[in-house]
């Protein structure tokens, strides 16, 4: 499994339209489901909470949650789902999360964390892997962070995605967790070089080809989230520039095959704006953004059985094509 470039676990993004949708324009980045707490796999509707498209693959399953024995029970569930890696959520600093023991509180815990690494791990053949922050409100000490990840790596957890940033657990909203800590890029290398036997994967503040391609030279991987939500064709420039592939989609093309996975879905009782509103920063930049982000907010709220308004969609981004050639 390719995990040079991977796209972060966004909650209240990265759900199955979303990734279907990144899955169009990008044959080869790794794709993350959103955080699913561990007790709602084991008592949930399973199926509306794991199932996916085969063409999401490679796609992974973060899980959230603390108690060790729910962990395993949800781990190996959602094996036999199909995922290709299991992710223990260690870095999300919400109340709500904190409330209910998971995510970035649990750094203070490295031997709890460490019995559910174990556990997961005991409780399936696919790799499980952690993501965290590199430290929690005043504490940002490389030993620190040292230590608790070779408490994870001892338990059998071989894949760390470090977010460059420490989590400030009380007095900051997530997302001013993901601006006001400061990035520590070093802090992530200097683990990478004392831990060589693992892979790190590097997260927090990646916008363009050039720092991924400087990251790839002291960690294993790049996890990029908000900078490919708000720019999903920014997945071209990634498939051109570090997968040397020139075969990428043009946007109307994207549209077109998105259309068809509407009409599917639609019949199955999915909101046709479940789907299109991930696809907002789609003409990101490029003429024709605006009036792709107006149609959007305008009409996704219609009936859904007016596919007159989905077709006109297809419109809009075959002349949004037309005149960014005309323009370059």
């Amino acid at each position: 499994m390719n995990k040079k470039v991977s796209v972060a676990p966004m909650m209240d993004c990265t759900d199955k339209h979303d990734r279907y949708f990144l899955r169009l324009i990008s044959k080869n980045v790794k794709l993350y489901t959103e955080m699913i707490v561990a007790n709602a796999i084991i008592k949930g509707n399973r199926d509306n909470l794991l199932k996916f498209n085969l063409l999401e693959k490679p796609v992974s399953l973060q899980i959230g949650g603390s108690n060790p024995k729910e962990l395993a029970s949800a781990t190996k569930i959602a094996a036999d789902y199909g995922y290709d890696e299991i992710n223990l959520n260690l870095g999300c600093p919400s109340k709500k999360v904190q409330k209910n023991k998971f995510g970035a509180c649990l750094i203070k815990e490295p031997d709890l964390v460490a019995e559910c690494i174990n556990e997961m791990v005991n409780s399936c053949k696919i790799p499980v892997s952690a993501k965290t922050r590199i430290g929690f409100d005043d504490i940002e000490d490389f030993n620190y962070l040292n230590s608790f990840i070779k408490k994870i790596s001892d338990s059998g957890c071989k894949v760390i995605i470090l977010h460059a940033r420490k989590a400030i657990l009380k007095g900051l909203s997530p997302k001013e967790n993901l601006k006001v800590p400061k990035l520590n890029y070093p802090m992530v290398y200097r683990i990478k070089k004392e831990n060589n036997n693992l892979e790190i994967i590097i997260n927090g503040g990646i916008t363009d080809c050039f720092q991924i391609k400087d990251h790839l030279k002291k960690c294993d991987g790049v996890m990029i989230g908000r900078a490919i939500y708000q720019n999903p064709y920014f997945l071209a420039d990634i498939e051109n520039e570090i997968f040397d592939n020139t075969d990428v989609p043009t946007r109307s093309e994207i549209t077109e095959k998105l259309v068809e996975y509407v009409k599917d879905e639609v019949k199955k009782g999915t909101r046709v704006n479940q789907i299109m509103r991930h696809t907002v920063g789609l003409y990101h930049g490029k003429a024709g953004a605006n009036k792709w982000r107006r149609y959007l907010s305008d009409n996704m709220m219609a009936r859904d059985s007016d596919f007159q308004k989905v077709h006109h969609i297809m419109e809009i981004a075959q002349n949004n094509e037309k005149a960014n050639q005309t323009i370059s």
